[in-house]
């Protein structure tokens, strides 16, 4: 297979990022293992803010955390000046210990609970994505007896169905996100928080899924929202100063993935943003960007090591690595494609094929079908590419494994920045009422 650009092989023949022998790294921090390569997201943050203000003018690239979220990663983002988009309490909570801005963060979310808002407004949360009446109602009661109004966008369903997996279309009207333009509801919704004395209503958001290369989505997203708040303003007199259209853009999975560079990527948007609003005369609002994956997932590689090997003859051979569907769960939730190649035999030529699986106790613990690798044998590490995103923020103890490590490297510097989950933590919550087990709770010992 091709290594993506920013892998290199070094003289012993290993897979090396960003100056750090990857077989070096299984060895002192263990596998699974999640590695990150700082200069590969910092780029990234660069390439969206450059190529966006070349663009537009009035613009914010914000980090969309759900892809993957710690402290490290929010110092990180604060760092290159991106603002941060939340979709829960406790990635605003991580945040906030994290030292992030308040005023700096998106809260989203379409089922907000009033303990989370309680959350975002003690703590100056600057904009609240609203995704329903429930929530104005809910926010108008919290806010009551308060003199500041809280800035808001209201997340609208343009119906829009992006060329994505079906778990990740979100624009579309038959969708749990957003009120939808089409019927009226998203109009009605924008009256009901101008209405509101304790809400103030800065623009829109939309967002229409995930893995996205047809730029053109965006384009058409861009058209139906303008001309929505220019119906807005004819209705209501209120004229937004932000249009927010989320995320979505693709990366390199695998070698049939051609997404754009992010830096043109980001321009293009821009331009056709800037475009749409050519045509109207509706001043151009500030345009921002929530990329998640675009950051974070190329700059990521999973790190597992090779255990049991199973020939069926004349069928196939399966490889079992030490973790799984557990900490990589996209194969499974999405048919997800990944590439990898051995870390300590990156410079031998892949002459077996084979599949990978996981040590999950489920038969559809697969991790990739029928890929080329050199000659595996137990002990080998399996590099899986473009794991940045959405395999930690979304692993699982699944048959009790712990989640892994995951390691931030930088010019040959590594740092723990997740420390490896153990056994104690897993139990920590578990309780034991007396008349289950109403003997001393045994002692295990550590191996």
């Amino acid at each position: 297979m091709n290594i993506p650009e920013h892998f290199q092989i070094n003289s012993k023949g290993h897979l090396e990022v960003s100056g750090c022998d990857t077989v070096e790294l299984a060895k002192r921090f263990g596998t699974p293992l999640y590695v990150l390569d700082e200069t590969r997201i910092r780029q990234n943050c660069r390439d969206y803010v450059a190529g966006l203000a070349e663009a537009y003018p009035d613009t914010q690239v914000c980090y969309a955390g759900k892809a993957f979220l710690c402290r490290a990663i929010c110092c990180l983002m604060q760092q290159e000046g991106l603002g941060l988009d939340v979709v829960s309490g406790g990635e605003l909570y991580t945040a906030l210990k994290a030292g992030f801005p308040p005023d700096a963060i998106y809260f989203h979310g379409n089922n907000k609970s009033r303990e989370e808002l309680e959350i975002a407004l003690q703590n100056g949360v600057g904009c609240l994505v609203i995704d329903g009446f429930y929530e104005i109602e809910l926010l108008n009661e919290l806010l009551a007896g308060k003199e500041k109004r809280q800035p808001v966008l209201l997340r609208l369903a343009p119906g829009v169905e992006a060329h994505t997996h079906v778990y990740t279309r979100t624009g579309q009207e038959d969708s749990k996100f957003g009120l939808a333009i089409n019927g009226g509801q998203a109009l009605q919704g924008v009256k009901a928080i101008l209405n509101s004395p304790r809400l103030e209503l800065l623009g829109f958001h939309a967002h229409i899924g995930s893995q996205i290369f047809d730029l053109a989505s965006y384009e058409i997203t861009a058209g139906i929202l303008a001309g929505f708040m220019a119906e807005v303003r004819a209705e209501t007199g209120f004229v937004a100063k932000v249009l927010n259209l989320g995320g979505g853009l693709g990366i390199r999975y695998t070698r049939d993935d051609k997404p754009l560079p992010v830096r043109e990527a980001a321009k293009r948007t821009g331009q056709m943003v800037r475009e749409v609003f050519s045509t109207l005369d509706y001043p151009r609002p500030k345009l921002v960007l929530e990329p998640g994956r675009s950051i974070v997932g190329d700059a990521g590689v999973t790190l597992y090591t090779i255990g049991n090997i199973k020939t069926i003859p004349g069928i196939r051979k399966y490889v079992m690595v030490d973790g799984g569907m557990a900490d990589t769960p996209r194969v499974a939730l999405y048919q997800a494609v990944y590439e990898a190649v051995i870390a300590n035999k990156a410079g031998r030529p892949a002459e077996e094929v084979v599949t990978v699986a996981g040590k999950a106790c489920e038969s559809g613990d697969i991790l990739i079908w029928d890929i080329p690798l050199a000659a595996p044998e137990p002990g080998d590490i399996l590099a899986v590419f473009a794991t940045g995103a959405y395999t930690y923020s979304m692993a699982s103890n699944y048959n009790r494994l712990p989640r892994p490590a995951v390691v931030l490297v930088a010019e040959g510097q590594r740092e723990l920045i997740v420390a490896r989950e153990t056994y104690e933590q897993i139990v920590a919550n578990d309780l034991l009422p007396r008349r289950l087990c109403p003997q001393n709770e045994r002692v295990v010992a550590e191996g």
